[in-house]
């Protein structure tokens, strides 16, 4: 049975067994309050699924997987803070999204043909698999450009799959990182080529997803990732701390004036951000 269903955000098709979610918030697929609600939603309705058992994550942009969090965020307010209620204890509103995604029964694949960078390069770090387009999958953590650190689980996520220089190169270095260098750092699975990578994992979900359900489920649990309150904890005290100093707002308003959120600044978002510091 094949099912489908669209909204102005995500699209959702379910078949054999694999749903494909696809991000679809133009022009450059932010991570709004909107979205995440949208995205919270779709997953709590899929985890009570049991004919689902692989859900793959694509954008509906060819340049832009999740460019990052919305810098206008703060006028979803109404949003925000239903999303604050619903978050667990000891997680922001973004952590929040990526420990639901790391606790969805379903094995989570995200198929990267685009730009992913702060909450959106933090979405991928917590999905299961990541396999990124040679060409085109690129990833980010440039929070710092902007006067803040990663605040969605970003240093908590990428300190279990390399060492802590290297954490430290992405968030502190803030560059666009391509996917070889990422498959090298532990950041994905592996890069491919961007001809091979849609068949590769279309036929690795649907091998995962012929599996029988409870050898899915039974294998998540086994490697179960260890949730770091005080880790958690650290992170989320020091983003509030830089996000709401003066200094950020300022930094945030001449990036909007200068492009942010725009597809041509979006593209080469360090070189704008480096040129107002």
């Amino acid at each position: 049975m094949i099912v489908t269903k669209h909204n102005k955000l995500l699209h959702l098709n379910i078949e054999n067994g694999v749903a494909n979610i696809t991000f679809d918030n133009a022009p450059v697929n932010v991570l709004s309050a909107s979205l995440i609600k949208a995205l919270r939603q779709l997953l709590g309705e899929l985890s009570n699924n049991n004919d689902v058992k692989v859900i793959v994550f694509d954008s509906a942009n060819p340049d832009f997987f999740i460019a990052h969090v919305d810098i206008n965020i703060l006028e979803e307010q109404d949003i925000l803070d239903e999303l604050g209620k619903a978050a667990p204890d000891g997680l922001n509103i973004f952590q929040a999204v990526g420990e639901m995604l790391r606790e969805q029964p379903q094995l989570t694949i995200v198929k990267l043909k685009g730009i992913a960078r702060g909450g959106g390069a933090e979405f991928i770090a917590a999905a299961d698999m990541c396999f990124a387009s040679l060409e085109k999958g690129k990833l980010a953590q440039c929070e710092a450009l902007m006067g803040i650190i990663p605040g969605g689980g970003a240093t908590q996520y990428l300190s279990s799959k390399m060492t802590r220089g290297r954490v430290l190169e992405i968030i502190l270095g803030a560059d666009l990182f391509d996917a070889a260098t990422a498959e090298q750092y532990g950041w994905i699975n592996r890069a491919l080529p961007d001809t091979e990578i849609d068949t590769f994992v279309d036929q690795l979900a649907q091998h995962i997803g012929d599996l029988p359900e409870d050898v899915i489920k039974t294998t998540k649990k086994v490697l179960a990732p260890v949730r770091n309150a005080e880790g958690f904890k650290a992170e989320n005290d020091g983003w509030a701390t830089l996000v709401f100093s003066p200094g950020t707002a300022e930094i945030m308003k001449k990036a909007m004036e200068n492009g942010v959120q725009t597809v041509a600044g979006e593209l080469k978002l360090e070189e704008l951000l480096r040129s107002l510091m």
